[in-house]
């Protein structure tokens, strides 16, 4: 375990109701007792960030809602190959997410950039303009918690065959 490094980041904008499910989950793990391999990062909505925190990492978790459909705090557990994508021709930054950060980064860094990833998306069931989660997304968030801190304590963060 010398090698291993695990960066778990958390995405999105705690102004938006749900959409700060990803900062509250960080904050919340924060208060836990993680082993020393693993640091926390709140990117917020900055796709840059990801990709800069996550680097030198062999192990990343992303965290993140999920725009609403029907199913509010419903979990989404998804390997970042799946999810990694390339960014659109754009002339605003803004517009680079972390799943823009995953393809990037494997790009640029190559090696330095973690081979094994997980993403958990927990539905939203509002992104308008407010402080807090609903109950639900709230609920979500704790079991994602419980599920992330297990992953980050296990003494084999093998992946591969995830």
């Amino acid at each position: 375990m010398a090698n291993l490094k695990l960066a778990i980041i958390g995405c999105g904008n705690p102004n938006r109701s749900d959409d700060g499910v990803g900062a509250t989950v960080i904050n919340i793990l924060r208060q836990t007792d993680l082993p020393d391999y693993v640091t926390l990062y709140d990117a917020g909505t900055d796709g840059m960030g990801v990709m800069y925190a996550a680097k030198g990492s062999t192990h990343l978790i992303v965290i993140d809602a999920r725009a609403p459909q029907g199913n509010p705090g419903a979990i989404y557990e998804v390997p970042g190959e799946v999810l990694a994508a390339p960014k659109q021709q754009s002339m605003n930054l803004h517009d680079f997410r972390w799943d823009h950060a995953l393809f990037a980064g494997q790009k640029i860094y190559r090696d330095e950039f973690p081979k094994f990833v997980k993403v958990f998306l927990i539905e939203a069931q509002t992104l308008d303009l407010n402080i807090g989660l609903t109950e639900k997304v709230a609920h979500a968030a704790t079991e994602v918690i419980k599920q992330v801190h297990s992953l980050a304590c296990s003494p084999n963060l093998d992946w591969s065959s995830a």
